[in-house]
């Protein structure tokens, strides 16, 4: 029976649909109800200025601010340069502080001032507040938007607490009670306090014993506590234990988006991510400090490849494999490396935990050599014979000298792309900005050092094939 697949509806492409129908603003604001705010911020994307405009009027700077959070930053500046400074402002001050933050530290200076100048003070203090954090710690993630009760309110004043809060902020599944100096003292399920009687004491249903983070924390260090609870959002305390902000996990999402990004790029030899709009000096500045070491460190396995070449003249048929050597070493390293600052993301792996990770790569390496090297000397041993014309002997002492190399080769690159990485973080140095390029360079030099040195040894020294 042929599988029917029903074609999912572009929900951007139907408001655009909406914008343009020539209805009036009244419909328009009715029928742009039943979107979601995603969907919006996508449709924007494809409206011409004068659209756009038309429908920062119709929809205001309340709702506007509601789908600003969906729209990528750069976008957003340009969106905002489109208005009049006091539309701006008022949109501004109508977004979660946090996304407010990521929009006004995009934007000219000179607009940025204005804009601030003419926000309320209080949405002003939150802006301040997350700005005076640096970009890695949770400070800076955090949003204003939560809802606070204190804790010695009856069941029903607390509900009337949450209304009136609800109004401003839309974070409501977790409601934070604080005690009389404002320190966090428990929290509550929204669901708890909505089926909760009146006659109950609020006490029964605070959870006192609840996750938080530190404003000052690295962002990096708090990413497994907050997967690892997998709550909506979490409290973020400062010194005193009075609650600045949470983190939502629409934060977390995005911060483990960022952490991934800048893993790869590092693993990559970059210093940071690249974007398609960067220029191309800004790129080139990022790649070229590992490109120079790396050139260095290249030059010296040119230089060992050097000292074989009397083997090379001798046995030239040998060169032919060096590329598959060095390659299955390469991808081996990676393999391990990989798996490695996987494990070493847990703060709580320890020195047991990481030998186990060393013997455990090792074996895995051994094995997949031996695998590897047995295929290698029975596919390069034909290969020979067939089109090289060669001896079974002089075939298969070649493809052995090949498969001897690639169980050692790819046992060493386990054992260095394990070793590297931890070394690394034991001195504080993130694994992933030095051990990619330099695993790569470190299992060539190995692998051409065994490759080599097992042909002249073995080739010429035992077998005298020349």
């Amino acid at each position: 029976m042929e599988k029917k697949f029903i074609k999912k509806p572009n929900y951007a492409e139907e408001i655009v649909m909406v914008i343009r129908a020539n209805l009036n603003n009244k419909d328009i604001d009715k029928l742009l109800l039943n979107y979601h705010e995603k969907d919006i911020a996508d449709a924007f994307l494809l409206l011409t200025i004068e659209e756009r405009r038309l429908l920062y009027n119709i929809l205001g700077a309340e709702n506007i601010s509601e789908f600003f959070s969906y729209i990528d930053v750069d976008d957003a500046q340009k969106y905002i340069s489109e208005l009049e400074i006091e539309h701006a402002a008022e949109i501004i001050e109508n977004l979660d502080s946090d996304d407010a933050v990521d929009i006004l530290d995009e934007i000219d200076d000179e607009i940025e001032e204005k804009i601030v100048s003419l926000i309320d003070d209080e949405s002003s203090r939150d802006i301040e507040l997350i700005r005076s954090y640096s970009e890695d710690e949770v400070g800076n993630m955090m949003t204003t938007n939560f809802v606070k009760i204190t804790k010695n309110v009856s069941v029903k004043q607390a509900m009337r607490s949450l209304i009136s809060q609800a109004d401003e902020n839309d974070n409501i599944s977790t409601i934070y009670v604080c005690d009389e100096d404002d320190r966090l003292y428990g929290v509550i399920d929204l669901k708890d306090l909505i089926i909760a009687r009146d006659y109950i004491d609020l006490e029964t249903i605070i959870s006192k014993s609840y996750p938080y983070l530190r404003d000052d924390e690295l962002i990096s260090n708090c990413l497994e506590t907050i997967k690892d609870y997998g709550e909506d959002s979490l409290p973020v305390l400062d010194c005193d234990d009075k609650i600045l902000g949470v983190i939502t996990s629409q934060d977390v999402i995005e911060a483990v988006d960022d952490e991934m990004g800048e893993d790869y790029a590092k693993l990559a030899g970059l210093t940071s991510e690249e974007d398609l709009n960067e220029p191309i000096v800004t790129s080139m500045r990022k790649r070229l400090p590992w490109l120079s070491i790396l050139l260095i460190l290249g030059m010296a396995v040119s230089s060992i490849v050097g000292i074989f070449e009397g083997v090379v003249a001798q046995i030239a048929i040998i060169a032919c494999f060096q590329p598959l050597v060095l390659g299955m070493a390469g991808n081996a390293g990676t393999q391990s490396l990989a798996v490695t600052i996987r494990v070493l993301m847990d703060e709580d792996v320890g020195v047991k935990e990481k030998f186990h990770l060393v013997f455990k790569e090792l074996k895995i390496g051994l094995f997949n050599g031996l695998i590897l090297g047995i295929l290698g000397v029975i596919i390069i041993g034909i290969y020979t014979i067939a089109i090289k014309k060669q001896t079974i002997l002089y075939a298969f002492a070649v493809s052995g000298c090949v498969g001897l190399s690639l169980i050692l080769s790819i046992l060493i690159a386990s054992l260095v792309g394990t070793i590297v990485p931890i070394f690394f973080h034991k001195i504080k140095i993130d694994p992933a900005v030095a051990s990619g390029p330099l695993i790569t360079t470190i299992n060539d030099m190995v692998a051409v050092i065994s490759y080599y040195g097992l042909a002249g040894y073995l080739l010429i020294g035992v077998l005298h094939l020349v």
